[in-house]
């Protein structure tokens, strides 16, 4: 039944608001990678890869995943791991709501998701890359609003890899900084973080101004 799909998606999204709202990865933490990830192996790094890209699927911080990453793998291995974990968490939200929820939702809103499907469509892969390079916003959401309008897949989920990829250097290498307290390694992720900030505000005020007609879609 429709509505039962609606409601599977419903439950998808309030669980990884509720995870992320009531500390439920509070006790994933350096002693949980201690435990299951850290020197464990091929085992430790598909545990780690398969853990965050279904908990990222969730809700689940993608800069924290790199943090734990880095701190679990390296600054190299971990932002590598983390990202592709993440990647891998980007098509499972993206096709849960390609296959559960797009009927229904483009069925009901016509006209709002042709819109978004209109903004999306036209470079695909430059507009996915400066979505994930802003600080702000849901990863989930996101990935469920692009899996319900019909985008180029392969646009948007390479777009992301890349998009994905500033922050989570930053926040690997904070990661790998606290096994030795590393006082530098945490200072140039802290300023990393801020350039990538600015360099991402950049590219969306300078995107905006250049096309004008795409955001009038969205409006």
């Amino acid at each position: 039944m429709p509505d039962k799909k609606i409601m599977s998606l419903l439950i998808l999204i309030s669980i990884g608001i509720a995870f992320s709202s009531f500390g439920a990865w509070d006790s994933i933490n350096e002693q949980w990678i201690d435990a299951h990830i850290r020197h464990q192996g091929l085992s430790g790094v598909f545990n780690f890869v398969g853990f965050c890209a279904l908990f990222t699927a969730c809700g689940f911080p993608r800069q924290f995943a790199a943090f734990l990453g880095g701190y679990a793998f390296g600054f190299v291995e971990g932002t590598i791991l983390a990202t592709v974990a993440t990647s891998l968490g980007c098509i499972i939200s993206f096709y849960t709501a390609k296959i559960i929820a797009r009927p229904i939702v483009r069925k009901r809103y016509p006209a709002k998701i042709k819109a978004i499907q209109a903004f999306l469509n036209h470079q695909t892969f430059k507009k996915t890359i400066i979505i994930r390079l802003l600080p702000v916003g849901s990863n989930l959401i996101t990935n469920l609003v692009a899996g319900v309008a019909r985008i180029n897949v392969k646009a948007f989920v390479f777009g992301s890899f890349i998009g994905y990829f500033p922050q989570m250097i930053v926040f690997a290498l904070a990661g790998s900084g606290v096994e030795v307290m590393s006082f530098w390694k945490l200072t140039i992720s802290i300023v990393l973080f801020i350039i990538s900030s600015i360099l991402s505000g950049y590219l969306y005020r300078d995107y905006k101004k250049n096309h004008k007609k795409d955001d009038a879609l969205l409006s």
